[in-house]
C-alpha cells in the first residue's frame, strides 16, 4: 500500500453549469515519489493540481498532505513549490532576486538567503547567470530558474504544471532527463501535470491517467504501457492496433468483424458472445511470409530509427507495425504479400463493447 504523504479522498471539482472537471478523485502519493497526472485537455489533470496548490477549492472531498488537510489552508500556506507553464518570472528581478523570492517573503536572514541561492544556482548549472534578467535567458535557463525559485525554500512538496512545453524538442528532451536527476539527488516529492505520453513515461516513478474527470489507471511507466486496462490508456499510452470483435470461447479467442479470429488476453470477465475491443502494440506485430493472417504491404513510411509498416490483411483489417529500421527484410516493401500474427499475451481484450459497436479501424 502506497504511502499517503499527499492523498486526494474523494475529491470531486463542479464549475459553474454542472461540469464536471474532476469526479470522485481518490490517488494516494508516496513521500519522495515522482507522479506524473497524465491526460489529454480538459482530462481534469491540471485542476487536480490547482486544488492540491491551493488555487482551487474542492466541491467535495478532501486533500491531505502528510496527514494535514488542507481544505482551509490558502496557497502561502501550504508551503508547496510550484513551477508554472509559463514560468512566472519577475521581469524586473535578477535572476538570484526571482530564486530568492520565496525566502525573502519568510524574511530568512539575509546571509541564509544568499547561501540558498547560491546552492540553487549551482543545482540547476546557472552559476554565473544570478545577476542577469529573465529577458536575457534562454527558454531553458527561464525553465532553470523557475524550478530553482520553487525547489530554494526546500519544500516537502513540488508541483509543476507542464513546464516543458514552451521549449524545442531537443530541449524538453534535455530537461526532461535534468529534472529526473534533481529530484534524484533531493528526493523531494514531485507531482508533474503534462499531455505528453513520451515525457510521463521518461520521467515518472508512476502515472495517473485522467479522463473526462475520472482516473483511468494508476501504475508504473512499463504498467501503464504493456497491462492497460482500457482502450483509452493503451491509445493515449504510446499507439496500439485497436480491433472490435467477439468473444467465442474462455481461453481468449476472439472473432473479428470480417472473420479473422485471433488469440487474446481477458483483461476484464466477459461473457461468451460479449463484444470487446483488442489491443495490439505496434512493436509485437509479426511480419513473415508463411504464418498468420495472410495480407499486402499497404504502406512504408521511415521514422529514422524505425520503420512503420501498415498491412491490409484480406479479412479488410489495417495493422500496422513497427520494425527497428536496420532490421527490415528485403521482402518487406510495398505492395509485397505479408503475413500478421501476434502472441496471446500481447493482444489485450479490454472495453466491453454494445453488441452493434462498429468496429474502429486505422485511418
Amino acid at each position: 500500500m502506497t504511502e499517503r504523504f499527499v492523498a486526494f479522498d474523494g475529491v470531486t471539482k463542479t464549475f459553474a453549469g454542472g461540469v464536471h472537471a474532476v469526479r470522485d478523485l481518490n490517488l494516494d502519493i508516496a513521500r519522495g515519489e515522482f507522479v506524473t497526472f497524465l491526460g489529454p485537455s480538459g482530462s481534469g489533470k491540471t485542476t487536480s493540481l490547482m486544488m492540491l496548490a491551493g488555487f482551487e477549492t474542492p466541491t467535495a472531498g478532501s486533500i491531505l498532505l502528510d496527514g494535514r488537510s488542507l481544505d482551509r489552508l490558502p496557497p502561502y500556506h501550504r508551503g508547496i513549490g510550484m513551477v508554472f507553464q509559463s514560468y512566472a518570472l519577475f521581469p524586473h528581478m535578477t535572476v538570484a532576486e526571482n530564486i530568492a523570492f520565496p525566502l525573502t517573503v519568510r524574511r530568512r536572514p539575509r546571509a541564509e538567503i544568499e547561501d540558498a541561492v547560491r546552492q540553487a544556482l549551482d543545482l540547476v548549472q546557472l552559476t554565473a547567470m544570478g545577476g542577469r534578467r529573465p529577458a536575457q535567458l534562454s527558454g531553458g535557463q527561464q525553465q532553470r530558474v523557475a524550478l530553482a525559485r520553487a525547489l530554494v525554500f526546500k519544500p516537502p512538496l513540488v508541483l509543476m504544471d507542464e513546464p516543458l512545453g514552451a521549449l524545442d524538442r531537443q530541449l524538453r528532451e534535455h530537461m526532461q532527463i535534468e529534472i529526473k536527476h534533481i529530484h534524484a539527488r533531493l528526493g523531494v516529492t514531485l507531482v508533474y501535470v503534462t499531455h505528453d505520453q513520451g515525457e510521463a513515461l521518461t520521467m515518472s516513478d508512476r502515472i495517473a491517467i485522467f479522463r473526462d474527470g475520472s482516473l483511468q489507471q494508476v501504475g508504473l511507466p512499463g504498467e501503464v504501457y504493456e497491462r492497460p486496462l482500457t482502450s483509452f490508456v493503451a491509445q493515449f499510452v504510446g499507439e496500439s492496433n485497436q480491433f472490435a470483435g467477439t468473444l467465442r470461447d474462455v481461453t481468449g479467442l476472439v472473432e473479428l468483424d470480417g472473420g479473422w479470429r485471433m488469440p487474446a488476453t481477458i483483461v476484464h470477465p466477459l461473457a461468451i458472445g460479449a463484444r470487446t475491443t483488442v489491443s495490439v502494440r505496434p512493436e509485437r506485430i509479426r511480419l513473415s511470409r508463411d504464418d498468420g493472417a495472410a495480407g499486402a504491404v499497404q504502406e512504408l513510411i521511415y521514422h529514422g530509427d524505425h520503420l512503420r509498416v501498415v498491412v491490409r490483411t484480406d479479412h479488410g483489417h489495417a495493422v500496422f507495425a513497427k520494425l527497428l529500421a536496420g532490421a527490415v527484410p528485403a521482402w518487406v516493401r510495398d505492395g509485397a504479400a505479408i503475413r500478421v500474427s501476434w502472441d496471446a499475451a500481447d493482444a489485450r481484450a479490454l472495453d466491453a463493447l454494445p453488441n452493434h459497436t462498429t468496429e474502429e479501424k486505422l485511418q
